[in-house]
């Protein structure tokens, strides 16, 4: 038998391309700085409170917008259905995947926004997976904001459709960029209706008839935008008043619905269709009946949740106006959702200011890219219709406190 040959590492392994990124990471952690991407939640005990590290601490960075999570109802229907359905479906939609609280939670969604279709995915991920890469193939072309999500890259990726990107809410560059396409190839533009990062709206209207203009279909992320947005919370393309025009909304269960899943709603007379060609719809298990029927109970409730939204408006101005007056550049000049976003210098004052927060028994989000736009670092907050005025007063005082203790405000 021969020698068995000589294993040598290389001297460049499929890591090796992260090595930057962990140098940097060790750099920081050595300062003696806790890991903002390590946070574990000891107990979740309300909406907007939990116990972090033995300490109670107002939670501003959970997109918990409409409380929903702890909500008597939306818990009792996720209970029942666990006893009467058991934990999972060990299948696709498909195939075995789809049981009764799967088609009563799309039925809640077309109640919710008054569609005929809507198709409900295992995260909303996977949502602008599935729908972005099944909707334009080869020889078609999507045109999406530089900013857009993720996820909505992700689906890009995916399919084999020419991509085209133009400038952050420039009407003027998506209009510009349409022009130069071909006339015959099918368009989809791909907006959100709030942008996770900076909580900044899109100027729907004007980019809603460029697309028609030049024969594209719309679809519109309301991601961030359901549950508060709108007479009826379906988001701010209702808001707008661009419904009719709108061709495709997307959206997740893990923020105003406070569960977690995805979903695509239409009117399209084939979007049907999608069931059978949409890949991350068709190959990956359908989500537990006790999650689907939370989402169905929590979507009827946030039907009639006016009071709700009035209140989070509030928070959402006041604590925008509170840490403008502090001193605080904000990554918007007024409010414009439930994500107010603190500009900080640099990743360390960033991650010295995110401490500083959490030691004094408040978490918020640190951003940083390729999350955010490039050489932007932030602390996102996203504020809930079950935080308190006097929490948002407790949670001004913790940011002058910790602002001042860092150098961020005089």
């Amino acid at each position: 038998m021969p020698d068995s040959p000589e294993t040598v590492a290389p001297e460049r392994d499929l890591f090796s391309k992260f090595d930057a990124l962990i140098a940097e990471r060790e750099a920081l952690l050595a300062t003696g700085v806790r890991d903002p991407f390590a946070i574990v939640m000891d107990k979740v005990t309300s909406p907007t409170q939990a116990v972090i590290r033995g300490k109670d601490t107002i939670l501003l960075g959970t997109y918990n917008y409409m409380g929903m999570t702890f909500d008597p109802d939306v818990v009792a229907a996720g209970k029942k259905a666990l006893d009467e359905f058991g934990s999972g479906t060990t299948g696709s939609r498909v195939l075995n995947g789809t049981y009764d609280p799967h088609k009563d939670c799309e039925a809640a969604l077309r109640e919710f926004y008054g569609t005929e279709h809507a198709m409900v995915f295992s995260t909303g991920y996977q949502a602008n997976l599935g729908i972005i890469s099944t909707l334009a193939g080869k020889g078609e072309y999507i045109i999406l904001d530089a900013d857009s999500h993720a996820s909505i890259y992700d689906g890009c990726s995916l399919g084999n459709a020419e991509i085209v990107r133009f400038r952050h809410n420039s009407v003027e560059d998506l209009d510009r960029r349409l022009g130069r396409l071909p006339k015959e190839p099918g368009k989809l533009v791909v907006l959100e209706g709030v942008y996770s990062m900076l909580g900044d709206i899109a100027p729907l209207p004007e980019m809603v008839a460029v697309a028609k203009k030049h024969g594209a279909m719309v679809l519109v992320d309301e991601a961030h935008g359901m549950g508060f947005f709108g007479p009826n919370g379906r988001g701010v393309y209702e808001e707008q008043g661009v419904e009719k025009d709108v061709d495709f909304v997307v959206g997740t269960f893990s923020k105003s619905v406070g569960t977690v899943g995805g979903f695509c709603v239409s009117n399209h007379p084939k979007f049907d269709v999608m069931r059978l060609v949409c890949r991350p719809y068709v190959f990956t298990a359908s989500l537990p009946p006790s999650v689907v029927a939370t989402a169905a109970t929590s979507i009827r409730k946030l039907m009639h949740a006016g009071d709700k939204r009035a209140h989070l408006w509030r928070n959402s101005k006041r604590l925008h106006g509170g840490l403008k007056d502090l001193g605080f550049k904000l990554g918007t000049e007024t409010p414009q959702s439930a994500i107010i976003a603190v500009i900080l210098e640099d990743q360390q004052q960033a991650v010295l200011m995110w401490q500083a927060l959490l030691e004094g028994g408040l978490y918020v989000n640190m951003a940083r890219p390729p999350a955010t736009p490039a050489g932007t670092f932030l602390l996102r907050c996203s504020l809930c219709a079950e935080h308190s005025a006097e929490q948002v007063e407790t949670i001004l005082g913790m940011f002058e406190a910790a602002g001042k203790a860092v150098g961020v405000i005089a």
